[in-house]
Formats: C-alpha cells, sequence, structure tokens
C-alpha cells in the first residue's frame, strides 16, 4: 500500500517505522525536517509538504493538538483536496473529528483511530488502535493497524466515537495515577515504602498494566523524560472537560487532574510526564 505519514515525533516516528517494515511504500512528512532523516536512510521517501505525502492510499497523521492537524488539513499545501483516505491517530476533540469527517467525505475519507500506549509500546508495536469511521475505510486501514497494534477496536462509524473512546480512556489512566500517587504518599507518610504499596497492589487486585507501568515510575520517580508531556496530557482534559460540557456530563475527579497538571508544569518544567502529578500530590502533603 502507498502510505503517507505526518507528524514524526516519539509516538509517530516509531508508528511509521513499524509501517514502513511491514512493507509498504511510504512517504513521509515533519514540520521540522530533521525528523524523517532516520526513516529517509530506512527506505521512506521525503515529501516536500504535506500534500505531497498524501497522494498515495492513506495518509497517516499523529500530530500534538487541534491546531497542529488544522494546519495540516486545511493550511497552505494541505490535505484536504488529496486522495488519500486520511486516518487521524491524533488525540483531538470531538467537535474537529465531526468536521474531518464532514470535510473529507468528498474526497478520500476519514478515519478516527486514536492509540492507547506509551513511546516503548509504539516501538515495540504493541500498541492498541480504536478505530471509527465508514466500515469500508476501516477495513482499507486494517494492514497498517496490523503493523502497529496489537489489537484493534471498532466502535462504530461515528468518527468521533473513538474520540470519544480515547479521551475518556486518557482520562482514567490520569485518574488510576493520582489515586496511585495520593495512596503512595499516605503510604511513605505512614512508614511503608512506596515499592512496597506497589508490590502488595499489583500482586493483589490491581495487577493491570496501568497499576504496573505508573506505579513503577511513581516508585522510581521517572518523570523526565517525559514519554508522555503533562502539557498534552492536560490538553487532553481540557478536552474532556468540552466533552463532559457538551453531554452536561459532572466529572468533579476532572478539576484535581488539571489542577495537578498545572502545579507539575509550573514546579518542573514543560518536559515532566504527565505523572508528574505525584509531585503535587506529595508537595500537598509536605514531602518533598
Amino acid at each position: 500500500m502507498k502510505v503517507g505519514f505526518i507528524g514524526l515525533g516519539q509516538m509517530g516516528s516509531a508508528m511509521a517505522a513499524n509501517v514502513l517494515a511491514a512493507g509498504h511504500e511510504l512517504t513521509v512528512w515533519n514540520r521540522s525536517a530533521d525528523k524523517m532523516d532516520a526513516l529517509v536512510e530506512a527506505g521512506a521517501e521525503r515529501a516536500g509538504s504535506a500534500r505531497e505525502a498524501a497522494d498515495g492510499d492513506v495518509v497517516m497523521t499523529m500530530l500534538a493538538d487541534d491546531a497542529a492537524v488544522e494546519a495540516v488539513v486545511y493550511g497552505e499545501d494541505g490535505i484536504l483536496e488529496a486522495p488519500a483516505l486520511h486516518v487521524s491517530h491524533s488525540t483531538i476533540s470531538l467537535a474537529l473529528a465531526e468536521r474531518l469527517a464532514a470535510d473529507h467525505a468528498v474526497r478520500g475519507g476519514y478515519v478516527s483511530a486514536p492509540v492507547f500506549g506509551r513511546p516503548v509500546a509504539a516501538q515495540a508495536a504493541k500498541l492498541f488502535v480504536v478505530a471509527a469511521g465508514a466500515p469500508e475505510g476501516v477495513d482499507r486501514c486494517t494492514p497498517l493497524f496490523d503493523a502497529i497494534a496489537q489489537r484493534v477496536f471498532r466502535v462504530g462509524d461515528t468518527a468521533s466515537a473513538a474520540n470519544v473512546v480515547k479521551l475518556s480512556g486518557n482520562f482514567m489512566i490520569l485518574s488510576a495515577v493520582e489515586a496511585m500517587a495520593e495512596a503512595m504518599t499516605l503510604a511513605e507518610t505512614s512508614g511503608v515504602a512506596r515499592e512496597t504499596l506497589l508490590e502488595v497492589l499489583t500482586g493483589t487486585l490491581f495487577g493491570a498494566p496501568v497499576y504496573q507501568t505508573y506505579g513503577e515510575i511513581l516508585v522510581e520517580d521517572r518523570f523526565h523524560p517525559a514519554g508522555f508531556a503533562a502539557p498534552l496530557g492536560l490538553k487532553d482534559m481540557n478536552l474532556v472537560d468540552a466533552a463532559a460540557s457538551t453531554a452536561r456530563v459532572p466529572m468533579p475527579v476532572l478539576g484535581v487532574l488539571r489542577d495537578h497538571l498545572r502545579a507539575a508544569i509550573a514546579q518542573e518544567g514543560e518536559d515532566v510526564d504527565w505523572s508528574g502529578i505525584a509531585l503535587a500530590v506529595r508537595n500537598g502533603a509536605g514531602q518533598s
């Protein structure tokens, strides 16, 4: 399949490498041109613009936020008029997903396919893809999803449904981190080591990957370099808030998460991992 890939950050570069390794004809584009170099050396073609990267069968995008996606789609040399089916892996607002689905309908089509997994999972082709859109569009993307993911969840024909799932999942991940951070702070203040609490919890009722992965990060204070930067987490929580406001769903925990993300960024800088909210919890308890 002739595939374009736009957005070569930690996640995107790993995903694109796996698409290339699966034998697809890959063209890449990134705003910072140097991020294309490694993939070009591995056999990908270098596009001169986003539009050029979308001249094939499918163009995959993995971008930071709504503004970045809008620039690639609607900006100068954007992909809106290109023939390729647009598959967006980005975590974006429901409103933008709905707009993209409508605007791409007259051309190549659109599929929302956000992913769950940190960069190490992207490198190992072990992501989880949540896909929604026209069934024929999702079917076309299946070989590409197989190249990057261990499992694909199809959640309906309405593209924004995938984004609802992704935002809900990110809210739950960060809520789990917050709960662990609070519990570990209580345990440590009471004389029980964080690693001891984690061993008990993950060995009994909390053996899920989210507790194991983030629990180890909290125990080891591995907040730098960020696997998922706190400003992106704050962006996602703001998107959750917008969706909740539209749906008139109360989400009181969300306010705590956003406040702790802001505190972590203020304390540690924008390169802190979103799990750095643990630092805000510890500071609130008077721990250093």
